[in-house]
């Protein structure tokens, strides 16, 4: 069977239409099933592995903190985001599998070459950015607003509803960060950004994640400057990588060039 766009196939629209309905879902079911095997029997441990640095932070200050809840349908609905965030973590690699399958076919041999490195790069940055907050970050912006019970009659009793949901937008707010590489390196790939212009706007740049930083990250210097120093770092990788996509794309071009010239006979010179 013929597949990808150097065969010059082209599908009609509706054919286009049932493949795209086949691979959401595979990806929607796959999903469904996570979802219930999370929801019935992880809930537990990843609540324990979550609330682990708040308990942690309390116990730093002396002060038992015990999370709490004040409505009755909140634990139900805490279990729910929990049981789909773990879900949709786990189906990950499944739901990119058939999104590549689905787009796989429009390119050309080189291009889905190309694409599979970023495709399998981005679940591996966006899982150190969550690894580095639980480990780093997390740990230093809950001890210090637990901090705050060191002053007279304050005392922390958080919410769970509420703790899961900044958990969670910080989880995605540092995987996101750290697919800087995957994304300047992309660019980079396509043409649109190089290396040279990297290196020029690195003072902006730096001026930009320390403003994310500061967005991000608790009002303390230690929490954003945790945040601040590996993104430059991770700026400075990305114009290494763009570099070598640049010198591996104009080798390529170098090498085609010379088997165009090679392919020039002399008889065809004789000719012209």
């Amino acid at each position: 069977m013929a597949v990808g766009a150097e065969h010059d196939v082209k599908m009609p629209l509706l054919e286009h239409l049932t493949e795209l309905r086949s691979r959401l879902l595979y990806s929607l079911a796959g999903f469904l099933v996570a979802f219930l095997i999370c929801f019935a029997f992880f809930f537990k441990p990843v609540l324990e592995i979550v609330t682990a640095p708040l308990e942690t932070a309390c116990i730093h200050q002396g002060k038992p903190c015990p999370v709490i809840y004040t409505s009755l349908i909140e634990p139900f609905f805490t279990q729910i985001k929990i049981a789909a965030f773990a879900a949709l973590c786990v189906t990950f690699p499944l739901i990119a599998s058939q999104l590549y399958k689905f787009i796989a076919p429009g390119l050309y041999k080189n291009e889905r070459q190309a694409f599979l490195p970023f495709l399998i790069a981005t679940p591996i940055m966006f899982a150190v950015g969550a690894t580095f907050l639980y480990f780093v970050l997390l740990p230093l912006a809950l001890r210090f607003f637990v901090s705050y019970q060191q002053y007279a009659n304050i005392e922390l009793m958080p919410k769970i509803g509420e703790y899961i949901d900044l958990v969670m937008k910080l989880v995605f707010a540092f995987g996101i960060c750290f697919e800087m590489p995957v994304i300047l390196t992309l660019l980079a790939r396509v043409g649109i950004v190089t290396s040279e212009a990297l290196r020029a706007k690195r003072r902006y740049a730096i001026i930009v994640v320390t403003i994310v930083a500061a967005i991000f990250t608790p009002p303390d210097a230690i929490s954003m400057m945790s945040l601040a120093v590996p993104m430059v770092g991770l700026y400075e990788i990305s114009i290494w990588l763009a570099r070598s996509v640049e010198k591996k794309r104009a080798a390529e071009e170098a090498a085609a060039a010379a088997q165009g010239s090679a392919a020039v006979t002399p008889q065809d010179e004789n000719k012209a």
